[in-house]
């Protein structure tokens, strides 16, 4: 048990210097401890003002948008990869989750070679004699950026729930008269739902937060939460009012991820009651 007991102290080590530091750094800066304020809430309540409950509406919806159309892209992909045989499936597999091992920010800059005006997509369409189109810095690249980015982290929980879905259900089902739609709808889809919620949950929380990809493909125009925190920290130097909207950020995070857990502890004792 002493044993067992040392091999915890560097973990709680990093937790100490790499989470619960920074955390607690963050929460004195919000409150106004560290800004020579004294404690206060008027970094939050500046939160509320309109213009920026219209930014953090306005991510929310962004980050909602880009999980439904991973889900919608990924769900099909994954499950028809999970239903090839062993050497076709791995190798699709693989050719999806390779790309994930090269930087993101190197890929968000390869999208805007293909999006900007000059860029691969224009010239191609300018050969053919059609205009060219305003593919950067909008909304629409900003949602090419970020769809791009996270599909594979919507697609590999799906794919591996998929994967380890016993096909003996879905044979039942059909063997009792269903067709393959009903099949899918009452027994495949719902036993694949823990796989869409952990992809949602990977999709969404760090949408809402991210400030790479709307800063590159969104430019100066599209304001979103991370890259207005961004902003207070290093552009206005506002520690205060970054850290405020920081830990409003953790506080919906965190709500998100409650509900998620709690849902799948609900699954769970569901499976098992059966």
């Amino acid at each position: 048990m002493q044993f067992k007991k040392r091999f915890s102290y560097p973990y709680i080590a990093w937790s100490v210097l790499f989470v619960i530091a920074p955390l607690t750094i963050m929460l004195l800066y919000a409150f106004g401890v560290l800004g020579g304020e004294g404690i206060t809430l008027d970094n939050f309540k500046t939160f509320f003002q309109p213009a920026y409950l219209k930014i953090f509406a306005k991510s929310l919806l962004m980050a909602a948008i880009c999980t439904a159309l991973c889900l919608v892209v990924s769900y099909p992909a994954a499950y028809y990869i999970s239903r090839l045989n062993g050497r076709k499936r791995n190798i699709l597999f693989t050719l999806i989750i390779v790309p994930t091992w090269m930087n993101a920010l190197l890929r968000t800059y390869s999208w805007m070679t293909l999006l900007a005006k000059n860029g691969i997509i224009n010239n191609f369409l300018t050969l053919f004699g059609l205009a060219q189109m305003n593919l950067l810095y909008n909304n629409g690249a900003v949602f090419i950026g970020m769809v791009y980015n996270y599909l594979p982290f919507m697609l590999y929980p799906i794919y591996s729930t998929l994967i380890k879905t016993p096909r003996i259900y879905e044979k039942a089902s059909m063997d009792l008269g269903a067709n393959r739609l009903t099949t899918f709808f009452k027994i495949t889809l719902p036993l694949s739902a823990p796989g869409i919620i952990t992809g949602i949950a990977m999709v969404f929380i760090p949408s809402v937060c991210m400030f790479v990809i709307p800063d590159l493909l969104g430019g100066a125009q599209q304001m979103y939460m991370g890259k207005l925190i961004q902003h207070q920290f290093f552009q206005k130097g506002d520690w205060g009012f970054g850290s405020a909207l920081a830990v409003i950020l953790t506080i919906v995070i965190l709500t998100i991820m409650y509900f998620i857990n709690k849902y799948d502890a609900d699954s769970l004792k569901g499976e098992n009651m059966q």
